[in-house]
């Protein structure tokens, strides 16, 4: 791949105050187009978008973080993009280490690059995680690592970048609409066979980053449990799942000939 496209999606919901920031941040040099898929926000995030060097649209209503990523890749694939980023407009994640994940793909590292939070281990402390989030992502990133016989510094990061043929194969469209569809694309990345690469990244916490409430967090780490088990259950035979069967099954040869 001589010169891959590289395409930025930002899944926004209320992002107005922090979207130019973290904008002008994004190394243009590295990055062909930017999206913005605005979640039904109540602020000004769409109309600031289109202000800027972004494609942007608008759902309708709120419809949850995982339907806004679906909405994210797939127009991502539309235009041509050989890998696609995500960042969150809320200036949380460090977009200076965009560089650094694209050569990941490009050097054959991953197909999925995560920016971890915990490289060196502590480090998500220092830039102001707060305690109990620590220790449920050290616990679930554990118990993931284990299941999936990975060895990952962190599974709960919202700074992603993912190959093309990644998001081709991997049915994420089956997913759920809510927070656990990050979740669910760790598991499907490990059951398709794709590798993982990790590139340190600093945060920071601050009133207008967004966060999830404790009563969701309860939610999201229950549903991410939930989830190890139903791939456990896939790879044993027990129960089979959709999110873990292929995108595309190959027709039937005879059905082709009716055809």
């Amino acid at each position: 791949m001589s010169k891959a496209k590289v395409i930025v999606v930002m899944p926004a919901y209320n992002a107005a105050e922090t979207l130019v920031d973290t904008y002008r941040s994004i190394p243009s040099d590295f990055v062909d187009q930017i999206i913005l898929v605005d979640d039904g926000s109540v602020d000004n995030t769409a109309l600031i978008a289109r202000t800027l060097d972004i494609e942007t649209i608008v759902h309708p209503h709120n419809a949850g973080y995982g339907a806004n990523q679906k909405t994210c890749y797939m127009e991502a694939l539309r235009l041509g993009a050989d890998i696609v980023i995500m960042l969150h407009p809320d200036g949380q994640y460090d977009p200076k280490i965009i560089p650094d994940m694209i050569n990941a793909i490009l050097d054959g590292k991953g197909d999925f690059v995560i920016g971890s939070r915990f490289m060196p281990p502590k480090s998500a402390l220092i830039g102001g995680m707060p305690r109990y989030k620590y220790i449920a992502n050290r616990f679930l990133t554990g118990t993931e690592n284990l299941i999936m016989g990975t060895q990952l510094s962190e599974c709960h990061t919202g700074y992603r970048a993912y190959s093309r043929r990644l998001l081709e194969t991997v049915p994420f469209l089956r997913n759920s609409n809510n927070f656990v569809f990050d979740t669910q694309m760790i598991f499907q990345t490990n059951h398709f066979g794709f590798g993982f690469a990790e590139v340190p990244v600093s945060t920071k916490y601050f009133d207008e980053a967004s966060s999830i409430s404790f009563s969701a967090s309860t939610i999201y780490g229950l549903s991410t449990l939930w989830t190890g088990m139903r791939y456990l259950f896939h790879r044993w035979g027990v129960v089979k799942s959709s999110l873990f069967e292929p995108a595309r099954k190959k027709q039937h040869p005879r059905r082709l000939e009716e055809a």
